[in-house]
């Protein structure tokens, strides 16, 4: 029998012990379990990219360095998150097709190609058309600034819903008023090595050791703005077209 696609062994270091599918299949089928799940906090940390940007004066390239912050949930808390985007992400590719937005809509799709084919195609588009402009924008700390009442409107609309289900708005308040912990420093604080750090076992730590450790020494913060997802979860990209669906219409 296949694995379903919302099934992915993960094998990193987390607060909780992988999952085998048939655990995590009783676990994301059942609504009600969903709906008083405890998700733990996300591990994040930083990575740093480096992109070469043309001066608009001098038209000399620099180097600039970015900071983007990765999150990345729990091994139960993932496979809920990706079977609700598998959910999401059907009624949403429904809406796109009835809205005429299936070839405007490039971001986070599996289309069956990358940014190369579609840059190919743009040029060809531009030089079937002749004379024509093209407006290129980039929204600042987008997944910071996503306000979570548009996002929840939204995530209704999609499901033609006046309420979220019980275990929606669960999935809705894990992401968005979602628990974190640096990695960095939750390392340090349990001795674990960066370098090798399954050598810690099959889990971070107890639930014991997490109450005493982890949460009583102040490592996990969490999101009391009205705004931001973290960037990184299996479900965050999806979530981030639905809140922009209808700037695309």
């Amino acid at each position: 029998m296949d694995e379903p696609s919302w099934y992915r062994q993960r094998r990193y270091l987390h607060f909780d012990e992988p999952l085998g599918l048939d655990k995590a299949s009783k676990l994301v089928l059942d609504t009600v379990k969903v709906s008083r799940h405890s998700f733990w906090p996300l591990i994040n940390y930083t990575v740093k990219t480096e992109k070469l940007r043309r001066e608009p004066l001098s038209g000399n390239l620099k180097k600039v360095v970015k900071d983007r912050p990765i999150s990345y949930a729990a091994h139960s808390d993932s496979h809920i998150l990706s079977f609700y985007c598998q959910l999401l992400s059907e009624s949403y590719e429904t809406k796109l097709v009835a809205h005429g937005l299936s070839d405007s809509v490039l971001a986070f799709r599996s289309l069956g190609q990358n940014n190369i084919h579609f840059a190919n195609s743009a040029f060809h588009d531009i030089k079937t058309r002749g004379d024509c402009e093209v407006v290129a924008l980039d929204v600042s700390k987008f997944f910071d600034t996503i306000d979570h009442q548009l996002l929840k409107k939204y995530w209704k609309s999609i499901l033609d819903v006046d309420e979220l289900p019980a275990d929606h708005y669960a999935v809705f308040r894990a992401i968005t008023k979602y628990a974190s912990v640096n990695r960095d420093a939750l390392f340090f604080k349990l001795g674990i090595s960066s370098h090798n750090p399954r050598s810690a076992g099959r889990r971070i730590c107890t639930p014991d050791q997490f109450r005493a450790d982890v949460r009583a020494g102040g490592l996990v913060k969490t999101n009391s703005l009205s705004m931001g997802i973290p960037q990184g979860t299996a479900i965050s990209a999806l979530l981030s077209n639905i809140y922009m669906l209808e700037f695309d219409r």
